[in-house]
């Protein structure tokens, strides 16, 4: 048996006469850009996040940008961030001029909260967290040393949607939430996407304007803008996706507890879940020694697997600059070179991960 990581085609043809009325009707409409689709789409998801308002653009990348851009945020400003994350993170900082300072995870592989007190400066302006993996990071905590330094807050909800801290969801507890809608994400396009929410209209404002060449009325300009807009299409076929997301969180949650309840290697680490958080599970990420050898081995039976992620941001070529070495931020190297992310995907059989969980459990010690 082959189990691939990871099956988009499965949540297509679940609801694919839905997926092509909606994008037929986009065709037909003759409207591409900043249409009825999106503003309904931004209203929805708005009101799904029990937030005040939702601003559609281009892929998260963006929305993170663009979210410390109105923010205010920008050259020698310096933001905390997560070393245990997607470079895009980091990127969405530099692209405004800041200066990213990494901050090690805790035993969740969120942000340590410890560590970020440690890390703020005279010219730290923002803590950017991330909920990585699809769990919720510890955000009173977060909240609390934002408060005490007079910090913006931005959550990177990238793979969070519908994630939950103490029955809030994710994305409405800073400043602003930025989300990403690749089609790998809980709630994933067909294309890249993305968002920024807030309940603070004078930033949804600013954002809407410099998303679309820092313009309110077409060809007049108030700022050097960038173009960054979902388009018709994508915010069509994200309404269908979102109208079921929560059984498909629900399905999600299923498929993660049936690997908890099946996987018995001690080679193992499965993930820790903290109380007062729903976690919804974008990724199965284990922890393992001789990570290499296994993810090989395992390859060798038909498994496929996927290592999220393999180089640390502060390592990265991309921010030598910062200078950083090996050795600074340990327990995010260390992780790098230990997680392992497990087949996992909506429309996943039970007869593909109980062959996952066997192959697994009879792998002998390496």
């Amino acid at each position: 048996m082959v189990v691939q990581c990871n099956r988009l085609d499965r949540g297509f043809q679940k609801y694919q006469r839905q997926f092509e009325e909606s994008a037929l009707r986009v065709l037909q409409s003759g409207c591409y850009i900043l249409g009825n689709e999106l503003r309904a789409f931004e209203t929805e998801f708005a009101e799904y996040l029990g937030c005040g308002s939702c601003v559609g653009v281009g892929n998260g990348l963006e929305a993170l940008q663009i979210a410390f851009y109105v923010l205010g945020i920008g050259a020698g400003d310096e933001v905390i961030v997560p070393g245990n994350t997607y470079i895009a993170s980091a990127l969405g900082i530099a692209l405004n001029g800041a200066v990213p300072v990494f901050a090690e995870p805790d035993n969740c592989y969120n942000i340590d909260a410890e560590d970020v007190e440690k890390k703020i400066t005279a010219g730290t302006k923002a803590i950017l967290v991330v909920h990585l993996y699809g769990q919720p990071v510890c955000m009173d905590e977060i909240l609390k040393i934002a408060d005490a330094y007079g910090l913006k807050v931005v959550e990177d909800c990238a793979q969070a949607h519908g994630a939950e801290y103490k029955g809030k969801k994710v994305g409405t507890f800073g400043d602003i939430g930025c989300f990403s809608f690749y089609p790998t994400k809980n709630l994933g396009a067909f294309g890249d996407a993305g968002a920024l929410v807030t309940d603070k209209q004078e930033l949804a404002e600013k954002a809407r304007t410099y998303r679309n060449y820092g313009s309110r009325v077409k060809y007049y300009n108030e700022m050097v803008g960038i173009n960054s807009r979902l388009d018709e299409l994508q915010a069509a076929l994200l309404r269908v996706r979102l109208m079921h997301l929560e059984e498909l969180t629900e399905e999600r949650i299923r498929l993660a507890e049936y690997y908890a309840g099946g996987l018995k290697n001690d080679q193992f680490l499965l993930p820790v879940v903290r109380d007062e958080v729903r976690h919804v599970w974008h990724q199965y990420v284990v922890r393992v020694k001789n990570r290499d050898l296994i993810q090989n081995k395992l390859s060798e039976k038909g498994i496929q697997t996927m290592i999220h992620y393999p180089v640390p941001p502060h390592l990265a070529d991309a921010f030598k600059y910062l200078g950083y070495k090996q050795g600074d931020l340990p327990e995010s190297e260390k992780a790098a070179k230990e997680v392992l992310s497990l087949p996992f995907y909506n429309g996943m059989l039970k007869e593909e991960q109980d062959y996952v969980i066997d192959i697994i459990n009879n792998l002998k010690r390496l």
